[in-house]
């Protein structure tokens, strides 16, 4: 199989934005474990509740000409293609615009302007369109970046963005086009939000994945994209699989096999053997079943030794952003040979298999290979491996 490369890289979360040219103030954050950027409290709960990553700076206007995709998420998809706007530029000067596709993972995007919409109908200046609604992203992007290739909306819940990587690199083997910007950014919503907090996986206060006395995730919201392509770049992508067990609409099956068999698939299809995997994100949501379930595979396939942590401490879980985020965090991992730290993470769950929870970045540590794991509603698993 031809090799396939993450040339360039951009992200906005609740840890701040980057772009692989400037990313030396998020890394820190992210290798220091800051779980400062988590606020109390979200618009559709009251402050007692949880904790949120929101993404806190102004974003961009919508261009007047794409006046009828105007909506927080694809305004946060503007701020963060907007970084890779430079090499694309000469990209486009290359292969045409027409070579260049679009593939975009997301799960509620836009769905808080039809609940704007429907709180008040009659509000003189305001207008819904469905073209806000999340099958438009890929389209909100291609347009404003102006690219005429393929553009694809994914949208399986939390693996959306991690199964996106899978449809671009399915259009440059095809030979549908020679670059894709790929990637996924998902915003919150009272939908989101409160019905989150009705199936009681909302943790009452800062996440704790793999911990004792874990009770629920935290959301939050993030944009992160890439440019892949053929071309040799700082990170490749060596392998993708995704499986679906479909063992409950809302939980995942106890015995983690669905989760289990993406990342065997992943492996299989990336030539690597279990001893290759350097660092494992963890899905690491924090939810009682997730974490048991998750813990389990991992133990299974890759053993106890493997360094792994969960990122989400620091982000909350940003649903159909997830892949693409925790991606971008597995390239900072790549290219400066440093882990993020499993933080706060509580005493440690005797009823869970022991794995190697990061408790401190290491900068000696280099790993070659490392994956990234999402999994989501419905039994939809995704895992990737990138290296260098």
């Amino acid at each position: 199989m031809p090799d396939y490369y993450l040339n360039h890289m951009s992200l906005t979360c609740a840890l701040g934005t980057a772009t692989d040219g400037d990313a030396d103030a998020l890394a820190e954050r992210l290798f220091r474990g800051d779980i400062d950027g988590m606020r109390q409290g979200s618009p559709w709960l009251g402050p007692e509740h949880s904790r949120f990553g929101a993404v806190e700076l102004a974003l961009p206007q919508v261009p007047a000409h794409l006046a009828e995709y105007d909506c927080r998420n694809n305004r946060l998809a503007q701020q963060v293609v907007s970084g890779l706007q430079q090499p694309l530029e000469h990209l486009i000067e290359r292969v045409g615009a027409s070579r260049i596709g679009v593939v975009m993972g997301t799960s509620t995007s836009g769905i808080a302007s039809g609940e704007q919409h429907l709180a008040d109908p009659g509000q003189k200046n305001y207008r819904y369109r469905y073209q806000q609604q999340m099958a438009a992203l890929a389209e909100y992007v291609a347009r404003y970046l102006q690219l005429d290739g393929p553009r694809l909306t994914v949208s399986t819940a939390c693996s959306s963005s991690a199964n996106a990587f899978a449809s671009a690199r399915r259009l440059l083997a095809m030979d549908v086009c020679d670059a894709v910007v790929v990637g996924g950014v998902d915003t919150l919503c009272g939908m989101t939000v409160t019905g989150f907090n009705g199936l009681g996986a909302l943790s009452a206060g800062h996440t704790r994945p793999f911990s004792a006395d874990r009770d629920g995730i935290n959301l939050g919201e993030a944009g992160a994209v890439f440019i892949m392509s053929r071309e040799p770049g700082p990170v490749r992508l060596c392998g993708v699989a995704a499986s679906s067990d479909a063992h409950h609409m809302s939980a995942p099956d106890p015995e983690g096999c669905g989760a289990e068999a993406a990342m065997a698939g992943a492996l299989q299809d990336a030539g690597l053997q279990p001893a290759d995997i350097g660092y494992l994100n963890l899905h690491g949501t924090g939810t009682p079943q997730n974490d048991s379930m998750e813990g389990r595979a991992v133990s299974r396939l890759l053993g106890e030794a493997t360094p792994c942590s969960s990122t989400k401490p620091m982000t909350g879980h940003t649903l159909g952003a997830a892949g693409a985020l925790e991606a971008a965090f597995s390239w900072l991992a790549l290219t400066r040979g440093q882990l993020p730290p499993h933080c706060n993470g509580g005493d440690r769950d005797p009823a869970l298999p022991s794995l190697n929870l990061v408790r401190a970045s290491n900068g000696s540590v280099a790993p070659r290979y490392v994956m990234s794991n999402s999994f989501a509603f419905g039994g939809s698993n995704c895992s990737l491996i990138l290296g260098n």
